[in-house]
């Protein structure tokens, strides 16, 4: 009986049980210590780096004139605007498109969406369109704008708009 006994208590007569946790308990808070250290040397130089390109920014942005001219809108006559149905109606897409060509824009493709499930419509547009897509979201009364979210460049066909049919 006394062998058990003097198997499960440690050196100093203490349970192994309390050393095991006391031990768990110390390394933890090496790790954290450690991990600590790490982060605040990796941080160091990302943080360097950033102010660096901060700084650079601000420079370059303050030789720059305040007004900078305003690049001219194409007639509407030249903007490809191509019409997808995000919403899963029958027709959706052709009935918007005949709304886009009555405003003067070119109507490229009309077809569905990459997903039926858009709850409101979108004027999407490709780099260098915003302005373009503000005046035809305008145009049509739709009120989210957005650049090319969910559908590839090479979906358009060629057009710089596209109008994203929603419910």
């Amino acid at each position: 009986m006394e062998h058990v006994l003097r198997n499960q208590s440690g050196p100093n007569g203490h349970p192994w049980r309390t050393i095991a946790v006391v031990a768990a308990g110390i390394a933890t808070l090496e790790l954290l210590g450690l991990v600590a250290v790490g982060v605040a040397m990796l941080a160091k130089p990302v943080m360097n780096r950033a102010r660096t390109e901060a700084a650079a920014t601000t420079t370059s942005e303050s030789k720059q004139p305040l007004t900078t001219p305003a690049r001219a809108l194409k007639p509407r006559g030249s903007i490809s605007v191509t019409i997808l149905n995000g919403n899963g109606v029958a027709g959706a897409a052709a009935t918007e498109a005949s709304r886009v060509r009555a405003r003067g824009y070119l109507v490229g493709e009309v077809g569905n969406a990459p997903r039926g499930s858009y709850g409101r419509s979108v004027v999407m547009y490709r780099a260098g369109r915003r302005g373009e897509a503000l005046r035809l979201a305008r145009d049509l009364r739709i009120r989210l704008v957005s650049p090319l979210d969910g559908i590839r460049p090479r979906d358009l066909l060629g057009a710089q708009l596209a109008v994203v049919v929603g419910g």
